[in-house]
């Protein structure tokens, strides 16, 4: 989710659910202990329960990190050790390291003993010609050996050699019943499973099998899904019944953002799928892709997208 999940969009997400853990976009060890701080580990308290998700290879790197994300506030530490892009592998992040998995317990180790907060591993059930029933429990043993606290599981391979990262999140089969395996073999460690789950009934059925469901991309291109996620996976209210009602709580903050010198496209590129089968979604789409984008845009630019919508009826939004 780099470029994705950004504080603006973790915002908007905390809106529709209060149960929801969120995680940022993975940043590196380099960017986080040599770069503007503020600028990348910056987030708004209403953001919490919020982990930092971290890139990197190097142990004392990751502990040093670690150790900037707890003083931010942060609630959780998260190893990335599933990403495929090109720049991750060239860096010595990523799914690359699953060839790695001692050295990814060490910077677990490391990790452990620099914070107080859970530190949690992401990774794939294997890379290029690994076998996930080997490469899966050999990485996940390691790390629980280690200290890490939870393992969040992408249920498919990457590719390193031969698919592109975008092609690496649709064209390697999943294969959630390995995932559910690891949880069989590992029953007291807290396992998330992820990868190509689209909607709240899907989730639910995993739940059957492991601890916990991550939505990556369907609560990013379809965030409406996530209006449901407390009464629904919770048995608690939501925060807000409607989109407009979401939108109408983040005002305050935007207005806040704008006054600071944000762009308001930074803030509502994130809002592109918020409304879904929706009278006047496209319209709405379509106001601010030619007016929020303009110099000095401000939120009435937001405010009379909202209005071309019709939101009398909901869409359902457990499907």
């Amino acid at each position: 989710m780099m470029d994705w999940t950004d504080r603006h969009c973790r915002v908007f997400h905390r809106l529709m659910s209060r149960r929801a853990r969120l995680y940022t976009e993975m940043l590196t060890t380099g960017a986080v202990i040599h770069g503007d701080r503020m600028r990348l580990l910056g987030h708004d308290a209403s953001e919490h329960p919020v982990a930092l998700q971290l890139g990197g290879s190097d142990p004392r790197d990751l502990a040093t990190a670690a150790r900037i994300g707890e003083d931010f506030g942060y609630d959780e530490i998260n190893l990335n050790v599933g990403c495929p892009s090109d720049r991750v592998k060239d860096g010595r992040f990523g799914a690359c390291l699953m060839a790695e998995p001692a050295l990814v317990a060490d910077g677990v180790a490391a990790m452990k003993r620099a914070v107080s907060i859970p530190v949690t591993v992401k990774c794939r059930i294997g890379i290029d010609d690994q076998d996930p029933e080997v490469a899966l429990d050999v990485l996940a043993r390691g790390v629980v050996a280690a200290g890490a606290d939870m393992l969040i599981v992408h249920a498919r391979k990457a590719w390193l050699n031969g698919l592109s990262p975008k092609e690496n999140r649709d064209i390697p089969p999943l294969d959630y019943d390995r995932v559910y395996r690891l949880k069989a073999a590992l029953p007291d460690v807290p396992i998330i499973i992820n990868g190509g789950i689209a909607s709240l009934a899907e989730a639910r059925q995993h739940l059957a099998h492991v601890d916990g469901v991550m939505l990556g991309r369907a609560a990013y291109q379809e965030p409406w899904r996530l209006l449901a996620v407390d009464s629904e996976l919770f048995g608690e209210p939501s925060p807000h019944a409607t989109m407009k009602h979401v939108f109408a709580a983040m005002m305050p903050y935007i207005e806040a953002q704008l006054a600071l010198g944000t762009r308001l496209h930074a803030i509502t590129r994130h809002f592109v799928g918020a409304f879904h089968g929706v009278p006047g979604a496209r319209a709405f789409r379509r106001h601010l892709a030619e007016h929020g984008v303009k110099p000095g845009a401000g939120a009435d630019v937001l405010r009379d997208a909202i209005a071309l919508v019709d939101e009398r009826v909901p869409a359902s939004i457990a499907a």
